[in-house]
């Protein structure tokens, strides 16, 4: 996780803690987050990054709409940064 953004980080706990979102409640929900609208050139590719580095999978619920889900590498980096993050508390 060492190698991600911060905005892509927020992506991943985003779709960690969301029943199979699509690419537009992500974006909704991290929009919220940044009190500011995500646009789709910044979104989409960061997703794609995390597709490829395995952290998340993209499936389709119809022609016009994805979902993502995070992969168990996705969970397992989330928790590895979280136990990072608690020694510094």
């Amino acid at each position: 996780m060492h190698d991600l953004t911060g905005f892509q980080r927020d992506l991943l706990y985003v779709i960690a803690g969301t029943d199979e979102p699509s690419g537009q409640d992500v974006k909704t929900e991290v929009g919220s987050y940044y009190s500011s609208d995500i646009n789709h050139g910044r979104l989409y590719p960061n997703l794609d990054t995390l597709v490829n580095k395995d952290l998340v999978e993209k499936g389709e619920l119809d022609r016009r709409t994805n979902y993502y889900e995070i992969t168990e590498t996705g969970r397992q980096q989330i928790q590895e940064r979280r136990e990072w993050e608690a020694q510094y508390r």
